[in-house]
């Protein structure tokens, strides 16, 4: 597995490249090297998974942890160190697979998005400088290294979410996402110091005598470390970035926020499973209440928004939150009893990647071609882009949890591990489930069909000769691709390669809860069908009327950026930081100002005593030593 150290090489060699001689190239070169250097990366990416799965399991029934590179980087004490290296078990192979396929995706979909733009070659130079970066987090063999690229990956999220750096939105969007990320990484930061200095280790796996001696701080430790992965997978309340960070490119969308950074929250849980149901259980449950009101939350928000990039970033948002509960309604880690949700979780990371790329990618396509992201401006669009339009509503189908696509699969496991920890955890997770299959074909129908395109329905002559067109090949072809992944992602032995405790884990489906979700979902979907389908439907218009204060309140997602703006402003501003401003400038400023002014005053009156004569300073050196002497004798 030596070939592991080129799959964080490549992308970092292209970054170099391209941020240090990019301008020098033409674009389409820069974009091909960028290209080039993640189609590397994917095909070494599947090598590596091929070869770990195929070499077997070992005598106990699991597969094998290699570390193909392990360096001590910095060292501590004998124990205590960090390094830096490459770690493989099932989960990082599976993310680098993830990973790897996603961004390659989504450098093909940039040459015809982003043709023409203005710092082409910078943005594939951030594009590689984040693949490796995210690539990097998830080969980490301990804690620290994994903190060291999750850093990376928020300035290059950073980067990228402000990438049109002379639009405010964008630039407000930007800071938005790293202020909000910094702040939860302080509680990640936190939780590792206190493992590290009470485990001794910063290791995924210590050992028995280092939890020993960690004790009661480890259920602290490991909370600290959630907060950070609930801010970067933006769960409830620190979620606020997410949405706007869909100012920066579509593509961007698709890579950052739908299908590797918003997930290495789960992943951070993921990793530190065993100490969590071994040692902090309460903990995983209080991960999956936080996602389950995430989850809800997010849903309802997403039912009425009009910006279809929205839409789709609050059904991330939902989606996170149905893993971290699949991760915390884990008892034990045994599949058959408790350790179910890990694997679902992992399964659902896995498709939720591909379909939700393809819909991030399909709403760049439909961005394309109408130059608006608000559904107003859209509808009937299925005539003019039939590929988008197929591969859109095959992503439709998958996220609502409709058979045979993957999604189907991997969220009636969440929804049967739910079902098994607590029946009401079971519903309110088949109830979101079901909002999740109405808020999709909302979408799906003002775009699609809905009468037709908006921008005939005035006998705009200008808009009559510039209708609508499907993309180009580069921005079809991964639509394509990822629709054909998700249309059979949900028929892999995912349990077979990936389970909590290493076995290999046959999914048997839940016929009960697998018919009950199907039979919801069907629903929600006539549901919306009914509501959105046809050219003029009122009943949405007299709900959202009638209810218009709840509306009103869902729409401006629930005021939760006022809320952070009032705690913010009002009181960490105005009652911390102003009376520590007070205190630095009035006490810390005035007392070296005072200290300042001492010494000059002192300097004005002892002068004279520099005055060159021999004589003065005679006298002045038989004083002091006369003083001196007296000061011994005494």
């Amino acid at each position: 597995m030596e070939h592991t150290l080129f799959i964080l090489l490549l992308p970092f060699l292209s970054f170099l490249l391209l941020g240090l001689a990019g301008m020098r190239m033409k674009p389409t070169t820069a974009g091909a090297v960028g290209t080039a250097s993640l189609a590397g990366v994917t095909v070494l990416s599947y090598l590596t998974a091929f070869r770990y799965f195929a070499g077997g399991r070992m005598a106990d029934g699991t597969f094998p942890t290699l570390m193909p590179y392990n360096l001590e980087w910095l060292p501590f004490t004998s124990n205590l160190h960090i390094d830096m290296g490459v770690l493989l078990d099932p989960i990082s192979v599976m993310m680098l697979v993830v990973i790897s396929t996603v961004s390659l995706m989504v450098h093909i979909y940039s040459f015809g998005y982003m043709k023409g733009e203005r710092g082409f070659q910078r943005y594939y130079a951030f594009l590689s400088l984040f693949t490796m970066s995210m690539l990097g987090l998830v080969v980490a063999t301990n804690i620290f290294q994994m903190y060291v690229f999750w850093e990376l990956v928020g300035v290059s999220s950073y980067l990228l979410i402000g990438f049109y750096y002379t639009k405010p939105e964008a630039i407000a969007a930007s800071k938005k996402a790293f202020i909000v990320t910094r702040f939860a990484d302080l509680g990640f930061l936190i939780g590792i110091l206190i493992y590290g200095y009470y485990a001794g280790t910063f290791s995924f796996t210590p050992s028995s005598a280092a939890l020993a001696a960690a004790g009661v701080m480890l259920p602290l430790a490991l909370g600290l470390m959630f907060v950070g992965g609930a801010g970067k997978s933006a769960m409830f309340p620190l979620h606020i970035w997410l949405p706007d960070a869909m100012e920066g490119p579509t593509p961007v969308s698709a890579l950052i926020h739908a299908a590797t950074m918003v997930v290495v929250g789960v992943y951070l849980v993921a990793r530190m499973f065993p100490l969590f149901v071994g040692y902090a259980p309460q903990t995983l449950h209080i991960v999956a209440w936080v996602g389950v009101i995430t989850a809800f939350y997010a849903a309802s928000v997403a039912c009425v928004q009009s910006d279809i990039k929205r839409v789709l970033a609050f059904s991330t948002i939902s989606q996170i939150g149905f893993m971290m509960v699949a991760l915390g309604v884990c008892t034990s880690s045994d599949p058959h009893t408790g350790g179910l949700g890990y694997m679902a979780s992992m399964f659902h990371l896995f498709t939720h990647a591909m379909f939700k790329a393809l819909l991030f990618l399909g709403a760049g396509c439909i961005i394309h071609a109408v130059h608006s992201n608000e559904m107003s401006a859209m509808g009937g669009l299925r005539k003019y882009m039939p590929v988008t339009h197929w591969t859109f509503l095959i992503a439709c189908l998958a996220i609502s949890g409709i058979p045979p696509f993957s999604g189907f699969f991997s969220k009636d496991e969440i929804l049967t591990a739910c079902f098994r920890f607590s029946p009401v955890m079971g519903w309110v997770m088949t109830g979101i489930a079901a909002m999740t299959a109405f808020y999709m074909f909302r979408l799906y129908y003002n775009i699609f069909w809905n009468g037709e395109w908006k921008g005939l329905s005035h006998g705009d002559a200008h808009a009559e000769s510039h209708l609508p067109h499907e993309a180009p090949l580069a921005m079809t072809l991964p639509l394509m691709l990822l629709a054909a992944v998700t249309c059979v992602a949900g028929f892999l032995p995912f349990g077979e390669f990936v389970s909590s405790d290493g076995q290999a884990y046959h999914i048997h489906l839940d016929t009960q809860v697998a018919v009950t979700s199907i039979v919801i979902a069907v629903l929600s979907i006539a549901l919306a069908t009914w509501m959105f389908a046809a050219r003029r439907q009122p009943v949405a218009d007299k709900l959202a009327h009638t209810f218009s204060g709840l509306h009103r309140a869902v729409y401006h997602r629930f005021y939760m950026d006022e809320a952070w703006l009032f705690v913010t402003k009002k009181i960490i501003f105005r009652c911390v930081s102003t009376p520590i401003a007070w205190w630095d400038r009035h006490v810390i400023d005035q007392f070296f100002n005072f200290t300042a002014w001492s010494a000059h005053a002192g300097a004005d009156e002892i002068q004279d005593m520099q005055s060159g004569h021999v004589q003065q300073y005679a006298i002045w050196f038989l004083a002091g030593t006369l003083v001196l002497t007296l000061v011994l004798l005494w």
